[in-house]
Order: structure tokens, then C-alpha cells, then sequence
């Protein structure tokens, strides 16, 4: 993981997440499902949108991915609706960041 601030974040309420697979990572930020992947090596940060709040990240985690959710001071009842993702940088992503293209005929659907 990355010693320094990232993109710019201090404090506890972002969460960094680190591709340190050899393969696409997805990340999914919840109540709306927005996703965003991660090339290998890759590290971005999960922050709420206001300034001040404290936020509890839930996480779930699985081969394919990453799925968070934000709690405002760590209460399950209030739920972060507005959040950013955003790269190394700390430039903002937006919804579908390097989604990767559905394979044609597979009649598979988009995440998000």
C-alpha cells in the first residue's frame, strides 16, 4: 500500500484500495453500484463527498472485487450517498472508470 496521502487525503474518512493482483480488479461503491476498475498496481481512494464526516467503510471482498459501502459515523442507518473515487492523482472517476468491454454474444450485462 502506499506510504504517502493519496490524491491529496488526510485523516481516517478515505479508504485506499490497491490492485495488487496481475488482473483487472473491480470496485464497486455502494448504495448505487457504481463501478470502477483497477489495472494491476493500481490504487485509488474512496472518500466522502463532504469534508469533516467521519465515515465507517464496510467491505466486502470476493476474486473479482471489492464492494464498499460508507456509514456516517459508523451508523449502518446513515448510509453516504455522495462520495468520490479518485486515482493516485487525485483526479476524480467516473462511474465505469476502465470497465471492460462486455464479450461479444456472451449476453452478459454491465455492471452498474
Amino acid at each position: 500500500m502506499k506510504q504517502r496521502a493519496l490524491g491529496g487525503h488526510v485523516g481516517r474518512s478515505w479508504l485506499p484500495v490497491e490492485n495488487a493482483g496481475a488482473s483487472d480488479l473491480w470496485l464497486f461503491v455502494e448504495p448505487y453500484g457504481e463501478d470502477y476498475w483497477l489495472k494491476p498496481g493500481e490504487v485509488f481512494a474512496v472518500a466522502p463527498e463532504a469534508a469533516g464526516i467521519d465515515v465507517c467503510f464496510s467491505i466486502a471482498v470476493c476474486q473479482e472485487g471489492i464492494t464498499v459501502w460508507l456509514y456516517e459515523d459508523g451508523d449502518p442507518t446513515k448510509v453516504v450517498l455522495e462520495y468520490t473515487v479518485t486515482d493516485a492523482d487525485g483526479k476524480r472517476l467516473e462511474c465505469g472508470h476502465q470497465r471492460p468491454p462486455k464479450p461479444a454474444g456472451s449476453g452478459a450485462t454491465e455492471p452498474g
